[in-house]
């Protein structure tokens, strides 16, 4: 009755132009729609099904161009700039509630990389025989990664919620496929399920606390129901709504993320998805969802500090729980999904600042992270047998002397995981510690720090084992001799990541820069 009695309301003390219909601001999307249906109709009369996977990776540099032709206009275009306490909010969204302003533009542009990368993982996959092979469809499982693409971006430059949920349920629906797209592997079926089924209840609760923000506000446009909570003497028809639509919306997130306690999904579908999926999965959607919450955040809850208490509350959990999980994993897949949910715990740390710094140093964590551990998924790939979708801790002892130079790759990529310096990894922590500091809190920092080196250790381990001694009895496994040598796609993707973590660690100034310039289009979030 109090979200129909909501429908006759109007937003509070709002007086905002209507912008009018960009088609440019949701180029990308567009480019990736089309090119899937384009995909699905070419693979009826294709004889070589390889092809598709170049025709897939066209397209999305296609899309990667359009988002750089958003950029430049960004840089010559004047947005509105609100300052508050974490608040920001940009001009730059059209009437469909697609926003092409600077966080969406960078959050497309991470997506867009992590799915080509994934497009290349795919095309090793496709060149072999086994439960990770897509030869039977590759058509359907091309047009999945970019219609994901297309539902994470829509869901990262979203301004109105309908479109934030419309984003969501895109990519979500498309991961569930791919999730149990190794229809030969009962895991990966097993895998899809349980995503789809969880999943489907985390939406529930996002459509839900969308709801009660609507009653309580009476609009889903982030940016009105920002200016309409502006004036804090505005009293709202629903207000006790308010809080609860927002907790719900980040049990929603949290879902998305892998935060503790709506993490359990995650282990399971890692290791059961087939590796190129899971690499994908693992940044992709965490770019989609922490670019969009950090929106949410910002325009929700600039008035409401408590809030960022429990961001600070979870982040604990989420770190301590995931590393110690990772620390008993034999499964290398279930290790990365733990390392992944203790990631998430370090991303939120940097939003429980609720600053300027801290929203600069989540970028560049998401930046730094999309590369290292989407390379750490790669050589998973590379060293895992034709028959199977998973490799265990044993099957890389002694990977030294089997392929030298794949180890030495994993492991610059492990270092970048654990944070050591001068790799990109040891910076991306770096920055997120230095927020929480700077917001006056140390002791989140201090625990951050501590799991930091809990981390240190199962990451280490991998290290360890992979230059073990040949002559050691448990160097060489019986089945290691059955490993396959990884194609150019896969040495292509390895070498492109660890490089990345490299670069973005030594050659910081212009990726810094551009971050900093986004958010300053987006406005200025004021410290403590």
């Amino acid at each position: 009755m109090i979200i129909l009695s909501a429908l006759t309301l109007q937003p509070a003390n709002l007086n905002l132009p209507q912008a009018a219909f960009n088609l440019s601001a949701i180029l990308p999307q567009i480019i990736l729609v089309a090119a899937a249906l384009l995909l699905l109709m070419v693979d009826l009369v294709l004889k070589n099904k390889r092809a598709l996977g170049w025709l897939s990776l066209l397209a999305i540099l296609a899309a990667l161009a359009a988002t750089v032709y958003q950029w430049l206009r960004t840089q010559t275009s004047a947005l509105n700039v609100q300052t508050s306490a974490f608040n920001f909010q940009s001009s730059a969204a059209d009437a469909s509630g697609a926003g092409a302003d600077a966080l969406g533009i960078i959050a497309a542009g991470l997506i867009l990389i992590a799915a080509a990368l994934a497009v290349l993982l795919a095309l090793e996959s496709t060149a072999e025989a086994g439960p990770a092979s897509f030869t039977s469809q590759p058509g359907p499982y091309y047009a999945l990664i970019l219609l994901a693409s297309a539902g994470m971006i829509a869901m990262a430059q979203g301004v109105d919620f309908l479109v934030i949920f419309l984003g969501l349920e895109i990519f979500s629906l498309a991961l569930y496929i791919l999730t149990g797209f190794a229809r030969r592997e009962a895991r990966s079926a097993e895998a899809s399920l349980k995503y789809f089924l969880l999943g489907a209840f985390a939406s529930g609760f996002f459509l839900y606390g969308i709801a009660l923000i609507y009653a309580a506000t009476g609009s889903t446009n982030l940016v009105q129901i920002s200016q309409g909570l502006a004036p804090l003497s505005v009293a709202l028809p629903f207000a006790p709504l308010l809080p609860l639509g927002v907790g719900l919306l980040l049990v929603g997130y949290g879902f998305k993320v892998a935060l503790v306690p709506f993490h359990q999904w995650t282990p399971d579908v890692y290791q059961g998805a087939p590796t190129s999926v899971t690499a994908f999965m693992s940044v992709a959607t965490k770019t989609a969802a922490f670019a969009s919450l950090i929106r949410v955040l910002a325009n929700l809850t600039s008035h409401d500090r408590p809030w960022l208490l429990v961001l600070a509350v979870l982040s604990v959990l989420t770190m301590t729980l995931g590393n110690l999980a990772a620390l008993r994993q034999a499964s290398l897949k279930r290790m990365l999904a733990y390392s992944s949910i203790a990631h998430a715990g370090y991303l939120l740390v940097a939003l429980a600042a609720g600053t300027a710094q801290g929203a600069k140093a989540a970028l560049y964590y998401l930046l730094v992270y999309t590369f290292m551990n989407l390379g750490a998924f790669a050589v998973l790939l590379a060293v895992q047998r034709r028959d199977e979708n998973d490799v265990t801790l044993d099957r890389i002892t002694g990977l030294s002397s089997r392929q030298p130079g794949m180890a030495v790759l994993m492991a610059i990529l492990m270092f970048a995981l654990t944070g050591i310096p001068p790799l990109a990894g040891f910076f991306g922590k770096l920055y997120v510690f230095g927020a929480a500091v700077q917001a006056n809190l140390a002791w989140l920092a201090i625990v951050a720090v501590l799991n930091s080196a809990i981390a240190a250790y199962y990451y280490l381990r991998v290290t360890v084992n992979m230059f073990m001694p040949a002559s050691m009895p448990a160097a060489q496994p019986a089945e290691a001799v059955e490993a396959r040598k990884p194609g150019w796609p896969v040495w292509a993707t390895v070498v492109i990541t660890a490089g990345a973590t490299l670069v973005l660690g030594i050659w910081q100034f212009p990726w810094m820069q551009a971050i900093q310039q986004a958010i300053n289009s987006l406005g200025t979030l004021a410290l403590r």
